[in-house]
């Protein structure tokens, strides 16, 4: 007969011994490339909200790493190696120059990219239903969306004549999105006018010459674009110029209007993607997918300093107003 001192020992031991087997076994590691943290921080929590509802434990299962490039895309490359000395498990990403850089570091660890423009178009995904390689995540629909940002930006400029489209010219989406809006104005009798930069340092400048030349400037997004926001729309404001963006952040900082994706439900559905490769998926199995929600925001306080009337209707249309 065991004695009873001698059963709780070996009651206790066969209770701890699976949970220091459980502490050993090895945490999978997310690495999370962003633009800067005052804008991505409240996707990337998005994105860590609903791998924990997928059953992923920040601290316990898995490991979130984010890094920041500050605007900067030589960064992209040097965060891209370190990820992959730390061995991550998934590489988490936005647009097509960061994840080409990161592409270029590993063929092997799965990138998922939360935002790109335009897949496809920038040679990331050979299609959208068959990736190929080691790359994944959801479409942007930038071009796609293009002529609807102009046709909403008419709905308050009804004398438009002439755009400026700002675009940074090492983003390949960016760039692409740039040449449909071209397409579209020609379309619709418009003028284009092509503004694009290489650095940072260039956009107060490119903004303040299009003074008298342009009536409005459309704002083609990317990590560079996204971390110098604040500097476009006060550059924009100084030169009169109303604002149409396709991410909302920029409108809370004072832009004019956006149309695009709900950003965070984007995020979310990239944790699903991340979920489904840590789960065993292979990228080049999972579809791209695309954005299935969809929000117009509008500054009236913007409009009303830049004496503009926004129309009822469009008002009622927003998903969002700022007042």
């Amino acid at each position: 007969m065991i004695r009873r001192r001698q059963f709780i020992t070996l009651l206790g031991g066969a209770a701890v011994w699976p949970l220091a087997a459980r502490a050993q076994q090895p945490i999978a590691m997310v690495g999370f490339l962003g633009s800067e943290p005052s804008t991505e921080q409240p996707r990337v929590d998005a994105f860590v909200k609903r791998l924990h509802e997928l059953g992923w434990i920040e601290g316990q299962t898995v490991a979130i790493e984010s890094r920041w490039s500050e605007g900067r895309a030589e960064r992209f490359a040097e965060i891209a190696s370190e990820f992959v000395r730390l061995k991550a498990a998934v590489i988490v990403t936005t647009g097509a120059g960061p994840v080409s850089a990161v592409r270029r570091a590993t063929q092997v660890i799965p990138i998922v990219f939360a935002i790109a423009t335009d897949p496809v178009g920038t040679g990331l995904v050979a299609s959208l239903e068959r990736p190929g390689g080691n790359v994944t995540g959801l479409s942007y629909m930038g071009t796609d969306l293009a002529a609807k940002r102009v046709q909403l930006l008419r709905a308050i400029l009804t004398t438009l004549r002439r755009i400026a489209v700002m675009a940074y010219n090492g983003a390949p989406g960016a760039m692409l999105e740039l040449r449909e809006v071209q397409v579209t104005a020609g379309k619709v009798g418009l003028e284009a006018i092509s503004v694009q930069i290489t650095a940072a340092d260039q956009i107060a400048q490119a903004i303040a010459g299009l003074q008298d030349r342009a009536d409005a400037l459309y704002v083609c997004p990317d990590p560079l674009i996204l971390a110098n926001r604040a500097l476009i729309i006060s550059s924009a404001f100084s030169a009169r110029l109303p604002t149409l963006f396709g991410e909302r952040e920029f409108v809370d900082a004072g832009g004019l209007m956006s149309y695009g994706p709900n950003v965070p439900d984007m995020f979310r559905r990239a944790a699903e993607i991340v979920d489904k490769i840590l789960r065993g998926r292979k990228p080049a199995d999972i579809p791209v997918e695309q954005p299935t929600k969809f929000e117009l925001v509008l500054n009236l306080k913007t409009a009303k300093a830049l004496n503009l009337d926004v129309p009822a209707q469009l008002q009622q249309l927003a998903d969002e107003v700022i007042e």
